[in-house]
Protein backbone atom coordinates (compact mmCIF):
# COMPACT_ATOMS: atom_id res chain seq x y z
CA UNK A 1 0.00 0.00 0.00
CA UNK A 2 1.31 3.44 -0.86
CA UNK A 3 1.69 6.21 1.69
CA UNK A 4 -1.18 8.02 0.02
CA UNK A 5 -3.42 4.97 0.31
CA UNK A 6 -2.54 4.57 3.96
CA UNK A 7 -3.49 8.19 4.63
CA UNK A 8 -6.79 7.72 2.79
CA UNK A 9 -8.05 4.73 4.74
CA UNK A 10 -9.41 6.62 7.77
CA UNK A 11 -10.98 9.34 5.62
CA UNK A 12 -14.27 7.57 4.99
CA UNK A 13 -15.97 4.29 4.31
CA UNK A 14 -16.89 4.93 0.69
CA UNK A 15 -15.42 2.63 -1.93
CA UNK A 16 -16.15 5.04 -4.78
CA UNK A 17 -13.26 6.51 -6.72
CA UNK A 18 -15.33 9.70 -7.07
CA UNK A 19 -18.55 10.72 -5.37
CA UNK A 20 -20.28 14.05 -5.96
CA UNK A 21 -23.24 14.80 -3.71
CA UNK A 22 -25.57 17.78 -4.24
CA UNK A 23 -22.75 19.58 -6.04
CA UNK A 24 -23.36 23.16 -7.22
CA UNK A 25 -21.35 26.11 -8.48
CA UNK A 26 -22.33 29.52 -9.90
CA UNK A 27 -20.54 32.26 -11.80
CA UNK A 28 -22.41 35.37 -10.70
CA UNK A 29 -26.06 34.80 -11.55
CA UNK A 30 -25.29 31.87 -13.88
CA UNK A 31 -25.59 28.42 -12.29
CA UNK A 32 -22.99 26.28 -14.03
CA UNK A 33 -23.48 23.11 -11.93
CA UNK A 34 -26.88 22.54 -10.36
CA UNK A 35 -27.14 19.96 -7.52
CA UNK A 36 -25.24 17.19 -9.31
CA UNK A 37 -24.97 13.68 -7.89
CA UNK A 38 -22.69 11.09 -9.49
CA UNK A 39 -20.38 8.27 -8.53
CA UNK A 40 -17.49 6.54 -10.28
CA UNK A 41 -16.29 3.12 -9.15
CA UNK A 42 -12.59 2.21 -8.99
CA UNK A 43 -11.17 1.01 -12.29
CA UNK A 44 -14.02 2.48 -14.33
CA UNK A 45 -13.70 4.53 -17.52
CA UNK A 46 -16.41 7.13 -17.06
CA UNK A 47 -17.52 9.70 -19.63
CA UNK A 48 -19.10 13.05 -18.79
CA UNK A 49 -20.79 14.21 -22.00
CA UNK A 50 -22.69 17.29 -23.02
CA UNK A 51 -22.55 20.48 -25.09
CA UNK A 52 -20.25 23.35 -24.18
CA UNK A 53 -21.68 25.23 -21.24
CA UNK A 54 -23.28 22.09 -19.80
CA UNK A 55 -21.11 22.31 -16.66
CA UNK A 56 -18.66 19.49 -17.38
CA UNK A 57 -15.44 21.45 -17.02
CA UNK A 58 -16.71 23.30 -13.93
CA UNK A 59 -17.49 19.92 -12.35
CA UNK A 60 -14.01 18.69 -13.21
CA UNK A 61 -12.41 21.82 -11.77
CA UNK A 62 -14.17 21.23 -8.47
CA UNK A 63 -13.12 17.59 -8.49
CA UNK A 64 -9.48 18.50 -9.20
CA UNK A 65 -9.38 21.13 -6.39
CA UNK A 66 -9.26 24.14 -8.75
CA UNK A 67 -12.67 25.40 -7.58
CA UNK A 68 -14.33 25.06 -4.19
CA UNK A 69 -17.93 23.80 -4.36
CA UNK A 70 -20.60 26.35 -3.49
CA UNK A 71 -22.78 23.57 -2.10
CA UNK A 72 -22.39 19.84 -1.70
CA UNK A 73 -19.32 17.67 -1.45
CA UNK A 74 -16.82 15.87 -3.67
CA UNK A 75 -14.70 12.96 -2.45
CA UNK A 76 -11.90 11.20 -4.31
CA UNK A 77 -11.20 7.74 -2.87
CA UNK A 78 -12.88 8.94 0.31
CA UNK A 79 -10.91 12.19 0.60
CA UNK A 80 -12.94 15.39 0.91
CA UNK A 81 -11.67 17.60 -1.91
CA UNK A 82 -12.44 20.91 -0.19
CA UNK A 83 -10.99 19.88 3.17
CA UNK A 84 -7.79 18.16 1.97
CA UNK A 85 -6.89 19.44 -1.51
CA UNK A 86 -3.17 18.65 -1.30
CA UNK A 87 -3.85 15.00 -0.49
CA UNK A 88 -6.27 14.81 -3.43
CA UNK A 89 -3.65 16.25 -5.78
CA UNK A 90 -1.30 13.41 -4.89
CA UNK A 91 -3.70 10.79 -6.22
CA UNK A 92 -5.02 12.46 -9.37
CA UNK A 93 -3.63 13.31 -12.79
CA UNK A 94 -5.31 16.00 -14.88
CA UNK A 95 -5.11 16.75 -18.61
CA UNK A 96 -7.03 20.01 -19.25
CA UNK A 97 -8.89 20.84 -22.44
CA UNK A 98 -6.60 23.67 -23.49
CA UNK A 99 -2.98 22.86 -24.20
CA UNK A 100 -0.94 23.09 -21.01
CA UNK A 101 2.58 22.22 -22.17
CA UNK A 102 5.05 25.11 -22.31
CA UNK A 103 6.47 25.36 -25.83
CA UNK A 104 9.60 27.09 -24.49
CA UNK A 105 10.54 24.16 -22.26
CA UNK A 106 11.77 20.72 -23.27
CA UNK A 107 9.55 17.72 -22.81
CA UNK A 108 11.65 16.70 -19.82
CA UNK A 109 11.39 20.14 -18.23
CA UNK A 110 7.61 20.18 -18.69
CA UNK A 111 7.20 16.87 -16.88
CA UNK A 112 9.66 17.90 -14.14
CA UNK A 113 7.59 21.05 -13.57
CA UNK A 114 4.43 19.01 -13.06
CA UNK A 115 6.27 16.66 -10.72
CA UNK A 116 7.00 19.64 -8.49
CA UNK A 117 3.42 20.93 -8.80
CA UNK A 118 2.08 17.51 -7.77
CA UNK A 119 4.45 17.49 -4.78
CA UNK A 120 6.28 14.35 -5.96
CA UNK A 121 8.98 13.59 -3.37
CA UNK A 122 12.44 14.66 -4.51
CA UNK A 123 13.92 11.22 -3.84
CA UNK A 124 11.61 9.53 -6.38
CA UNK A 125 11.08 12.44 -8.77
CA UNK A 126 13.69 11.55 -11.41
CA UNK A 127 12.57 7.93 -11.72
CA UNK A 128 8.90 8.94 -12.02
CA UNK A 129 9.65 11.64 -14.59
CA UNK A 130 11.73 9.23 -16.69
CA UNK A 131 9.07 6.54 -16.33
CA UNK A 132 6.24 8.85 -17.44
CA UNK A 133 8.18 9.96 -20.52
CA UNK A 134 9.03 6.35 -21.38
CA UNK A 135 5.40 5.24 -20.94
CA UNK A 136 4.33 7.89 -23.46
CA UNK A 137 7.07 7.01 -25.95
CA UNK A 138 8.83 10.35 -25.52
CA UNK A 139 12.24 9.36 -24.16
CA UNK A 140 14.10 10.18 -27.38
CA UNK A 141 12.28 13.51 -27.78
CA UNK A 142 12.61 14.48 -24.09
CA UNK A 143 15.40 17.03 -24.64
CA UNK A 144 13.65 18.78 -27.54
CA UNK A 145 11.58 21.92 -27.02
CA UNK A 146 7.87 21.11 -26.77
CA UNK A 147 7.27 23.76 -29.44
CA UNK A 148 8.80 21.34 -31.97
CA UNK A 149 6.38 18.52 -31.10
CA UNK A 150 3.44 17.46 -33.27
CA UNK A 151 -0.10 17.76 -31.91
CA UNK A 152 -0.17 14.07 -31.02
CA UNK A 153 3.17 14.32 -29.23
CA UNK A 154 1.91 17.32 -27.25
CA UNK A 155 -1.08 15.32 -26.03
CA UNK A 156 1.22 12.45 -25.05
CA UNK A 157 3.47 14.94 -23.24
CA UNK A 158 0.43 16.22 -21.31
CA UNK A 159 -0.44 12.65 -20.41
CA UNK A 160 3.12 12.19 -19.15
CA UNK A 161 2.67 15.33 -17.04
CA UNK A 162 -0.56 13.94 -15.61
CA UNK A 163 0.96 10.52 -14.92
CA UNK A 164 4.15 11.68 -13.22
CA UNK A 165 2.69 11.23 -9.72
CA UNK A 166 1.40 7.72 -10.55
CA UNK A 167 -2.25 8.79 -10.10
CA UNK A 168 -5.07 6.50 -9.07
CA UNK A 169 -7.53 8.76 -10.91
CA UNK A 170 -6.77 10.21 -14.35
CA UNK A 171 -9.01 13.12 -15.42
CA UNK A 172 -9.07 13.91 -19.14
CA UNK A 173 -10.89 16.99 -20.42
CA UNK A 174 -11.11 16.62 -24.22
CA UNK A 175 -7.88 14.57 -24.44
CA UNK A 176 -7.89 14.22 -28.25
CA UNK A 177 -9.18 17.67 -29.24
CA UNK A 178 -7.62 18.85 -32.50
CA UNK A 179 -5.92 15.55 -33.33
CA UNK A 180 -6.19 13.66 -36.60
CA UNK A 181 -7.75 10.15 -36.50
CA UNK A 182 -4.38 8.37 -36.38
CA UNK A 183 -3.11 10.51 -33.50
CA UNK A 184 -6.44 10.08 -31.69
CA UNK A 185 -6.10 6.32 -31.95
CA UNK A 186 -2.52 6.42 -30.67
CA UNK A 187 -3.50 8.48 -27.61
CA UNK A 188 -6.33 6.09 -26.74
CA UNK A 189 -4.04 3.09 -27.16
CA UNK A 190 -1.70 4.65 -24.58
CA UNK A 191 -4.58 5.45 -22.20
CA UNK A 192 -6.02 1.93 -22.46
CA UNK A 193 -2.63 0.36 -21.86
CA UNK A 194 -1.93 2.55 -18.83
CA UNK A 195 -5.37 1.84 -17.42
CA UNK A 196 -4.79 -1.91 -17.66
CA UNK A 197 -1.24 -1.82 -16.32
CA UNK A 198 -1.91 0.50 -13.38
CA UNK A 199 -5.60 -0.21 -12.60
CA UNK A 200 -6.36 3.48 -12.97
CA UNK A 201 -9.80 5.00 -12.80
CA UNK A 202 -10.41 7.40 -15.71
CA UNK A 203 -12.89 10.29 -15.94
CA UNK A 204 -13.09 11.86 -19.38
CA UNK A 205 -15.03 14.41 -21.38
CA UNK A 206 -15.19 14.30 -25.15
CA UNK A 207 -17.20 15.69 -28.04
CA UNK A 208 -16.41 12.59 -30.09
CA UNK A 209 -19.30 10.22 -29.40
CA UNK A 210 -17.46 7.35 -31.08
CA UNK A 211 -14.74 7.65 -28.41
CA UNK A 212 -17.25 7.58 -25.58
CA UNK A 213 -19.05 4.60 -27.11
CA UNK A 214 -15.85 2.63 -27.67
CA UNK A 215 -14.00 3.30 -24.42
CA UNK A 216 -16.41 4.24 -21.62
CA UNK A 217 -17.92 1.73 -19.21
CA UNK A 218 -20.59 4.29 -18.29
CA UNK A 219 -21.45 7.82 -19.36
CA UNK A 220 -23.50 10.68 -17.97
CA UNK A 221 -25.28 13.16 -20.22
CA UNK A 222 -25.06 16.66 -18.73
CA UNK A 223 -27.05 19.71 -19.84
CA UNK A 224 -27.59 23.13 -18.28
CA UNK A 225 -25.77 22.11 -15.13
CA UNK A 226 -27.72 18.92 -14.42
CA UNK A 227 -27.25 15.21 -15.11
CA UNK A 228 -29.97 14.09 -17.52
CA UNK A 229 -29.10 10.39 -17.87
CA UNK A 230 -26.44 7.89 -16.77
CA UNK A 231 -25.74 4.37 -17.99
CA UNK A 232 -23.72 2.11 -20.20
CA UNK A 233 -23.51 3.43 -23.76
CA UNK A 234 -25.15 0.27 -25.11
CA UNK A 235 -28.04 0.55 -22.65
CA UNK A 236 -28.62 4.22 -23.44
CA UNK A 237 -28.62 3.45 -27.17
CA UNK A 238 -31.01 0.54 -26.66
CA UNK A 239 -33.36 2.81 -24.73
CA UNK A 240 -33.96 4.83 -27.89
CA UNK A 241 -34.70 1.81 -30.04
CA UNK A 242 -32.91 -0.17 -32.70
CA UNK A 243 -30.24 1.57 -34.71
CA UNK A 244 -29.78 4.50 -32.30
CA UNK A 245 -26.27 5.90 -31.97
CA UNK A 246 -24.70 7.71 -29.05
CA UNK A 247 -25.09 10.90 -31.10
CA UNK A 248 -28.84 10.23 -31.04
CA UNK A 249 -28.67 9.76 -27.27
CA UNK A 250 -26.78 13.04 -26.98
CA UNK A 251 -29.43 14.92 -28.95
CA UNK A 252 -32.28 13.22 -27.09
CA UNK A 253 -31.09 14.23 -23.63
CA UNK A 254 -29.52 17.61 -24.36
CA UNK A 255 -31.66 18.91 -27.21
CA UNK A 256 -28.45 20.22 -28.79
CA UNK A 257 -25.87 19.45 -31.39
CA UNK A 258 -22.35 20.69 -30.77
CA UNK A 259 -22.91 23.57 -33.19
CA UNK A 260 -26.04 24.67 -31.26
CA UNK A 261 -24.16 25.11 -27.98
CA UNK A 262 -23.63 28.78 -27.21
CA UNK A 263 -23.13 28.93 -23.44
CA UNK A 264 -19.67 29.81 -22.11
CA UNK A 265 -18.22 30.20 -25.61
CA UNK A 266 -19.94 27.21 -27.20
CA UNK A 267 -18.27 25.33 -30.01
CA UNK A 268 -15.98 28.33 -30.66
CA UNK A 269 -13.91 27.25 -27.64
CA UNK A 270 -13.46 23.78 -29.12
CA UNK A 271 -12.49 25.19 -32.51
CA UNK A 272 -10.01 27.56 -30.86
CA UNK A 273 -8.38 24.66 -29.01
CA UNK A 274 -8.19 22.65 -32.23
CA UNK A 275 -6.53 25.55 -34.07
CA UNK A 276 -3.95 25.77 -31.28
CA UNK A 277 -3.22 22.06 -31.51
CA UNK A 278 -2.90 22.23 -35.28
CA UNK A 279 -0.36 25.06 -35.03
CA UNK A 280 1.76 22.79 -32.84
CA UNK A 281 1.36 20.00 -35.42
Amino acid sequence: MTAGAAEMAPEGTTTDAVRCTDLSYSFGTHTAVDHVDLNIVPGEMYGLLGPNGAGKTTTIRMLTTLLKPATGTVTVFGIDVAARPMLVRRVIGYVPQMLSADANLTGLENVELFARLFDVPRRTRKDLVDGALQAMGLTEAATRLAGTYSGGMIRRLELAQALVNAPRLLVLDEPTVGLDPIARGDVWDYIERLREEHQMTVLMTTHYMDEADAYCDRVSLMHRGTIRATGRPADLRAGLGGGATLDDVFRHYTGDTLDDAQEEGGIRDVRRARRTARRLG
